[in-house]
């Protein structure tokens, strides 16, 4: 299930400051901070290291015990589920608001889990509001730390305890061949339930209101010995129907997950079919040198006949015609449609933009590819290609070592790039080049 890391929980109900005491100790903003009630709805995952011990933080949506609302109730199980799969719990509570009925029924839920609990009494910000902090004993949860998560008041002996209680045995270190992939796509194309298919159980909120997944959010995940980090991003709006910073956010987020990434699926509706925003995302993956897939989801509701997964298909590349490079799948998250093919097809495309191939085969290739079709010429000079080489990965770089290069012509660049693809592969990512004039003397 994970890269087995300790892993910290932070919970508590909505508004006590669980996503700025979070951000706090990931050194960066990755949880949506707004003084709104229910803003963090998903569990966000990052690393975080104190003094040379790594651990994975959580952190929840608010838990309203009470509250029958859909969202509500669904960011209480996400609480619940980050509790099971902790091995510390930092339970946040207001010192500025004081004990709720709320709070006393988190911590019921807490003692039942019997793990370590360390009960965080935030914005205590000044010495003059310590005397609030001893009605929390209350809780019954033991010692408790008095905290400012604004101004770092009181983290350094928290993150002490922290790792003081974590089980012995656990990895803290990082594994170098994890697989990044960003699950993109427009709202409500079906990116959550993807994810939760893949993991075989509900780790991100599944709901049919757009926009749910407000977070990108982390989960690592291990098949087969090979380690994933999956981010379910917040999906991508026109930006006129970006009203609220809350959205404002998301959509820098889900640029940054693709940034994170060494694989992105581009999530398509099928009934609602290629829209603006699958186009954006396209291409800023492509432009980011990212190996790509094209997931088409829902596919079950589909009517088909003989002919159309191949127009469908037809179409994708018409449109996204700078990413032919790219595979299509057609699944269905609900029926479970092949969505075995797509962890399958993740490791593959991973490997072809990590694939390395010899000078000498490449030269191969490409002089045989010279003496097939020549190379372009201007006012009786030609352009010529000494020799080539890989000069990078994730994406593959070639580097062609030439004579003049006002006599390179984009057409000519694409032969040559048909012809590596033809011997070598590189499925699933774009394939860059560079030139270089060599110098003689």
């Amino acid at each position: 299930m994970s890269d087995n890391r300790p892993i910290v929980a932070v919970v508590g109900r909505p508004n006590v400051g669980k996503s700025t005491l979070f951000n706090k100790l990931a050194g960066k903003r990755i949880s949506i901070v707004e003084d709104t009630p229910g803003v963090t709805r998903d569990r966000i995952f990052t690393e975080v290291e104190w003094l040379n011990t790594y651990f994975t933080l959580v952190d929840t949506g608010g838990i309203e015990p009470d509250n029958g609302d859909v969202i509500l109730s669904q960011m209480r199980n996400q609480a619940m589920l980050a509790m099971d799969m902790a091995h510390v719990i930092l339970f946040v509570v207001d010192g500025k608001s004081g004990i709720t009925a709320a709070d006393k029924e988190v911590a019921t839920m807490l003692r039942k889990t019997k793990k370590p609990v360390i009960l965080v009494v935030n914005k205590i910000d000044s010495q003059k509001q310590f005397d609030n902090v001893y009605d929390f004993y209350e809780l019954g949860l033991g010692n408790l730390h008095a905290i400012s998560s604004a101004n770092g008041m009181g983290l350094g002996d928290l993150l002490d305890e922290v790792v003081e209680n974590f089980p012995k045995g656990l990895n803290t270190e990082y594994s170098e061949d994890i697989i990044r992939v960003a699950i993109t796509g427009k709202p409500n194309a079906g990116k959550s339930s993807i994810l939760n298919n893949i993991l075989g159980e509900d780790r991100v909120i599944v709901s049919p209101i757009a926009g749910t997944t407000r977070d990108a959010v982390d989960t690592y995940f291990e098949k087969d010995g090979q380690q994933f980090l999956l981010i379910d991003t917040a999906g991508l709006r026109r930006k006129s129907k970006i009203y609220e910073t809350v959205e404002k956010y998301s959509v820098i987020r889900s640029m940054s997950a693709v940034d994170r990434a060494d694989v992105v699926l581009i999530v398509i509706d099928a009934q609602e079919g290629i829209t603006e925003q699958d186009t954006k995302v396209a291409g800023i993956a492509h432009d980011e040198g990212k190996a790509c897939i094209f997931v088409v989801n829902k596919w079950d509701l589909i009517e088909k006949d003989n002919k159309t997964l191949g127009n469908y298909t037809k179409e994708i590349k018409e449109k996204f015609p700078f990413m032919m490079y790219a595979p299509v799948l057609f699944v269905s998250a609900k029926t479970n449609q092949r969505m075995n093919k797509i962890l399958e097809t993740v490791e593959y495309v991973a490997s072809e933009h990590a694939k390395r191939i010899s000078t000498s085969a490449l030269n191969d290739v490409i002089g045989e590819a010279v003496m097939l079709n020549q190379p372009p010429s201007d006012k009786g000079k030609r352009l010529k290609i000494y020799y080539a080489s890989q000069t990078d990965i994730k994406p593959p770089k070639i580097t062609l070592f030439i004579n003049d290069k006002q006599l390179t012509h984009f057409s000519y660049q694409r032969y040559l790039e048909n012809k590596i693809r033809e011997n070598f592969g590189f499925e699933g990512t774009s394939v860059r080049f560079e030139y270089r004039e060599k110098n003689r003397r």
